[in-house]
């Protein structure tokens, strides 16, 4: 075949091995997608490319999927705890809109390629991601399956910039190819940071410690040369949320102090809107004054986009509120919802920068208000019952794993805000991964809170 010049033909022991791990050692596969993940190629932005699917992952995860439901079909083995898990049934919910709305979308191809997407994320790192969470320890492997390809696309990054003399622009794409640009890598930096706390923690071996103190200082390093500004405050909220923990305050003290706020916010908004207005300081190389620009919405390109791209999708909304345009058909029907006013420098007709930069305004667009509602469901319960959890446990290991997971999360939740990845592999492998971890320790490896629920 070689002498024929039918070189891709070489990938055929990979490919026996794959098959055959698919079928004889599942987890150990799924192991080998988690630390390909941070290192994988999207086809569509290579030479090669034209079809949006990430390489080794996706047909991996494409494959595990198909063997799944085969399995399931041949011998419905599911475990029911897991299926009547109220996460897991928002995530049904979830599914069965965005399977509605595919139905009637404006772009069903597109549509469906969404949903089954979205499928193979939730079977690979929910359903199946459960399971191997069963066995404790497997939740260290997910995670240094992801950490450690992930360091080295740091320091790949890193050294990219350095040569660029550490220059804001060129930050936006030195991650390339193995993340599309610097909010993406700066957002899953941030998902992982309190789980290398937590193994800085007196639970486990020295050279776990060792390792998440290296690793704390490459991330952090990497994390502020990302210049995301999105990132940088995801870590603040969920500082303040391990405070809200650590110190046990209750509910019924946050809901006054949300209600307080937003009244607060209510009067003062006048005010707040001439202060941003006066605001004028663009993204830049200058750490402070970089900073200083997350509130510029007056002359920043970046956070004016950001608005004329959330502006778009209410108007898409307020014409179609109910099933929306579709799952993934932002992107190519915003256009004529763009108001001319509102168009800046780095706007487009095509959607070459992002979709709708926000994981709850797209699916209001894409799939209507309950679209929208059905992703709040799914992080509302994760956050209820992870708390519950967190709370009942006993002091250690878990307890510990659990509040980390919870931080994790909301550094992409906040994020989510700004942004939305879930339909890329390098967000939904941590996204869903988490949730599967908080799940199954809470059905698995929590008696004491079974009993009473």
């Amino acid at each position: 075949m070689i002498a024929y010049e039918f070189y891709y033909l070489a990938i055929i022991p990979f490919v026996l091995v794959i098959v055959f791990m698919a079928f004889f050692n599942l987890d150990k596969l799924m192991w080998f997608v988690v630390f390909s993940t941070p290192l994988s190629l999207n086809l569509e932005e290579l030479d090669i490319g034209g079809i949006g699917m990430y390489l080794p992952t996706e047909p991996l995860m494409f494959g595990i999927m198909i063997l799944f439901f085969l399995k399931l079909i041949h011998s419905p083995t599911l475990d029911m705890k897991i299926i009547t898990h109220p996460v897991t049934l928002a995530i049904f919910i979830n599914l069965v809109w965005i399977f509605i709305t595919s139905m009637t979308s404006e772009m069903p191809v597109v549509s469906f390629k969404f949903l089954l997407a979205r499928l193979w994320f939730v079977v690979c790192f929910y359903f199946i991601a459960i399971q191997l969470f069963k066995i404790t320890s497997n939740y260290k492997i997910y995670l240094w399956a992801y950490l450690i390809p992930l360091s080295f696309v740091v320091i790949y990054s890193f050294i990219r910039l350095a040569g660029y003399g550490f220059q804001e622009k060129p930050a936006h794409w030195v991650m390339q190819p193995f993340f599309k640009d610097h909010t993406s890598y700066g957002a899953i930096l941030a998902m992982y940071f309190p789980f290398l706390f937590l193994f800085t923690g007196k639970s486990y071996p020295n050279y776990y410690k060792i390792c998440s103190v290296l690793l704390i200082g490459i991330f952090s390093v990497g994390l502020i040369f990302s210049y995301t500004r999105a990132a940088w405050v995801s870590l603040i909220a969920a500082f303040i949320l391990f405070l809200i923990y650590k110190y046990r305050v209750k509910f019924k003290v946050l809901l006054i102090v949300g209600v307080l706020g937003v009244i607060m916010l209510l009067f003062s908004w006048n005010s707040i809107i001439m202060s941003l207005e006066r605001n004028n300081q663009d993204s830049s190389n200058n750490l402070s004054e970089h900073v200083e620009s997350i509130s510029n919405v007056s002359t920043d390109a970046s956070n004016l986009e950001r608005l004329n791209r959330w502006s778009s999708a209410w108007r898409m909304f307020k014409e179609r509120p109910f099933f929306g345009w579709g799952p993934g058909t932002y992107v190519f029907q915003y256009a004529p919802f763009q108001l001319s006013n509102e168009a800046t420098i780095i706007s487009t007709n095509a959607g070459e920068n992002g979709n709708a930069h926000s994981e709850y305004i797209g699916p209001l667009a894409e799939s209507g208000v309950i679209g929208s509602l059905s992703i709040i469901l799914i992080i509302v319960l994760v956050y209820y019952r992870g708390s519950l959890l967190y709370h009942k446990l006993p002091k250690g290991e878990l307890k510990n794993v659990v509040l980390a997971t919870l931080l994790g999360l909301l550094t992409y939740v906040v994020h989510g805000l700004m942004n939305n990845y879930l339909d890329t592999d390098k967000a939904s492998v941590p996204f869903w991964g988490f949730i599967a971890l908080i799940v199954a320790i809470d059905i698995y490896h929590n008696k004491s809170l079974d009993s009473k629920t």
